[in-house]
Parts: C-alpha cells; sequence; structure tokens
C-alpha cells in the first residue's frame, strides 16, 4: 500500500498533488504544514463507502486537526464531529457543522462546557463518570432543557496500540466499568432532562488490527441487551475511533476491513453506528516542511540540525514515534549516510529521527516529514518562544494559505507587564 498516494517525485522533486514542494518551502518559508484535499476528500469517501451499508454517523476527531478550514470541508460533506472541548465546539460550529452531529467525549468536562452543549443541543454527550452524570442532571433541571446522553464503558480491552494512546483498559482513566454501567441507565428512566440516547466506547488510537474492536463491540453488544431489559431504547452505539495508518512498521488496514467485522453486527438492527475516526482520514494527507541549517558532526554522530522543533511536531518527542523523512529534492550521486536528525529547541527530546540512514545531507537542503496530518500541528506550541509554523492545504494545482505563521508579536499579546 501507498501510504502518500498524493505525494511523488517529479524530475527529482518532490509534489503535493500538483504542486512543488520546494516552490511552496520558498513562497512561505519554512517551517510549514502542507495537506493534500485530495488524500483526506478520498479516505473520507472510502470510509463512508465501506459502513454504508448500515445507518452510519461518522464524527471526525477534532483533536486529530482542528484547522477550521479542514472542519469546513468535512462539515460540507456531511460530518458529524467528536469533541473534547468547548473550544472544539466552538471550532466546529464556526465551521458550519451541524450540533445535532457532535459528540462531546472527554473526562473532566467543566460546568460551563456542559451548559454550552446543553444549550447549544448538541447531538449527544458522552459521560464518563458518575458524578459527571450527576452534574449533567443538575444543570440540565436547572436550564430545565433536554440533554441526550450515553455512556462511555470501559470495555477492558487490549488495543496492542502505545500505551499512552491505550484507552479501554481497565487501569485507564476513561470510561465507566460495565458493572457500573447498568445501575447508571436504570437511573436514568423516565428522567425529566436526560435522556439516554447511545452507548459509548473508545478503546485507543493508532489500531491496527480488527479484533479489538470485535472483542470491544460483543461487549458492548452484550451490555446493550441488558440495557434494553430494563424498557431503555438506544438510538446509536458509538465504537469510537482509533484506525491505524501506515508510519512506517504498521501494516495500516483499509476501512473495509473493519467495516467486514462491525457491520454484521448492526445489519437488520435499528441502531445507528457512530465511528469517530480522525488520523485514519488526515493523518498521510500531511507533511512538514523543514531546512536543514547545519550539519554538525561529533566523534560518535552526525547530527542534521533543522529548522521545525518539537514545538511544531512533537509525536517523535512523546510517543518516540517514527515518521518518514523524504528528501524534497533527490540529488544524484550523494552517498548514504547516517543521522540524528535535531531540532533547535532546548530539549534532548527535540528530534524527528535518530540513527537514521538517508542520502548524505547539507545546509539548506529541505526535508518532509511525512504523515504529519494528524496530532502535529494541533499539538503545537509556543515552546522557546517559537512562532508556529503556516498550514497550506493544496487543491490539484491550487494551494490555499488556511493559517499563517504566528507574528512574534502574538506570542506576547495576551500577557501584560507590571505598572
Amino acid at each position: 500500500m501507498n501510504q502518500f498516494p498524493e505525494y511523488d517525485y517529479r524530475q527529482d522533486t518532490l509534489h503535493v498533488e500538483n504542486v512543488d514542494l520546494a516552490a511552496l518551502a520558498l513562497q512561505y518559508g519554512t517551517p510549514c504544514y502542507v495537506y493534500s484535499k485530495k488524500h483526506l476528500q478520498s479516505q473520507w469517501t472510502a470510509l463512508c463507502e465501506a459502513f454504508g451499508a448500515v445507518d452510519f454517523l461518522p464524527c471526525y476527531a477534532v483533536k486529530a486537526n482542528s484547522n477550521i478550514a479542514i472542519l469546513q470541508m468535512l462539515a460540507d460533506w456531511g460530518a458529524g464531529f467528536d469533541i473534547v472541548s468547548l473550544g472544539e465546539m466552538e471550532r466546529v460550529m464556526a465551521a458550519g457543522g451541524e450540533a445535532g452531529k457532535i459528540m462531546f467525549s472527554g473526562v473532566a468536562k467543566r460546568e460551563d462546557e456542559l451548559r454550552k452543549a446543553i444549550h447549544c443541543q448538541i447531538g449527544c454527550i458522552n459521560v464518563e463518570s458518575e458524578f459527571e452524570l450527576q452534574r449533567i442532571g443538575s444543570i440540565a433541571a436547572e436550564m430545565e432543557m433536554p440533554v441526550n446522553v450515553s455512556l462511555r464503558i470501559n470495555p477492558d480491552v487490549n488495543p496492542k496500540t502505545h500505551p499512552y494512546i491505550a484507552t479501554g483498559l481497565k487501569e485507564s482513566k476513561f470510561g465507566i466499568a460495565s458493572e457500573t454501567a447498568l445501575p447508571l441507565y436504570r437511573s436514568l428512566l423516565n428522567h425529566a432532562w436526560v435522556h439516554p440516547v447511545g452507548i459509548d466506547c473508545h478503546i485507543g488510537s493508532q489500531i491496527v488490527e480488527t479484533q479489538p474492536y470485535a472483542d470491544a463491540a460483543q461487549h458492548v453488544f452484550k451490555l446493550v441487551a441488558e440495557i434494553e431489559s430494563l424498557g431503555i431504547q438506544l438510538q446509536h452505539i458509538d465504537l469510537g475511533g482509533g484506525f491505524g495508518i501506515n508510519y512506517d512498521a504498521d501494516q495500516a488496514l483499509p476501512f473495509s476491513k473493519y467495516a467486514d467485522v462491525l457491520t454484521p453486527l448492526f445489519t437488520g438492527t435499528n441502531y445507528q453506528l457512530v465511528l469517530e475516526p480522525g488520523r485514519s482520514l488526515i493523518g498521510n494527507a500531511g507533511a512538514l516542511i523543514t531546512s536543514v541549517e547545519y550539519i554538525k558532526e561529533t566523534d560518535s554522530k552526525s547530527f542534521a540540525l533543522v529548522d521545525a522543533a518539537m514545538n511544531d511536531l512533537l509525536r517523535p518527542a512523546l510517543y518516540d514515534a517514527w515518521h518518514s523523512l523524504l528528501p524534497v529534492h533527490k540529488v544524484s550521486g550523494r552517498a548514504e549516510k547516517t543521522y540524528d536528525i535535531v531540532g533547535p529547541v532546548c530539549e534532548s527530546g527535540d528530534f524527528f529521527a535518530r540513527s537514521r540512514v538517508m542520502s548524505e545531507l547539507g545546509a539548506g537542503d529541505l526535508l518532509a516529514v511525512m504523515s504529519a496530518g494528524a496530532y502535529a500541528m494541533s499539538m503545537a506550541s509556543n515552546y522557546n518562544s517559537r512562532q508556529r509554523p503556516c498550514e497550506l492545504l493544496v487543491d490539484n494545482d491550487q494551494v490555499h494559505l488556511i493559517r499563517r505563521r504566528d507574528a512574534l508579536e502574538e506570542l506576547w499579546s495576551n500577557e501584560l507587564t507590571l505598572c
């Protein structure tokens, strides 16, 4: 499987769709993020077709990439949205997303966030604890407004992924134990304001096997039967997201493989299947373009010092994550050499690759850090008072600036000096 179908070399220069990445770097500077609209749209189409045999609502995980232009496109294509904060809710609304297609997840929702969600009549709040359910009930009664909820169940399923992104294990902070969920659903029978319309689970991210989904779904369906024996009729079953992409060794599956496991469970039922894909839609649409500033030789290593840093793309420092690095220009005749590709931030964890074999690099060379569409710019910061990169959306041969680079004065614009 070609993990970067919209990126290819033409006359030894890397292009995204029909745009020269070197030309983009020259025009907009580096570091910069570049996204392929074609890749995002093709992934969206493939997802909808894979699950088209059942009543299906794909809710894009906004945390993966929250740029408002990305959200606007997805809203235009009919997407729902999975959010985890008031800020994400406001972004979705500003992008034209439908309130009734918003699922609000997260373990520590504030009172003001819940009030806004209830006021806007969003599709559903995914409840993570008994205490949250009590808070929702109190707020809804005070506001005299109904609210749809589902309980997020912790199925204790091992997704076989990085421990930081495994969310469905018993020791995880996420979700409600199944034995606790049934009495909570029972408490909602004939509740004046809180309406249990669904059940939810999410077992983790970057999952490249179908069996964990099968295990979680079977667990949830068993619990659904017990819930409905109480006289509660659920409308949807939300099985979360987490479909993996191919970074390197991970062998990503097409959406159809997941559908083969999940859709038979929904065929012939009245339940809507809700999924929360993020990375699988946008991850391999994006690249971070960076420039080599210096080559530094030591007795033990060769370093390529680039102008992007961990504040721009945190995943390698946070997860020791692998990203492919492609030269924007292929130069013939260069020997291979082993480098640590590192940034300028004052942390030893500021790296993009360690002991990576590449064609010999020199100052001024451009590199593309691939698979940078998800959990990249959305996790960027201004650490070391660095400006966050600009973001560019490529549509065939058209380039759209969808976020400008931070201006230096914006870095302290919210700070106040002492009188």
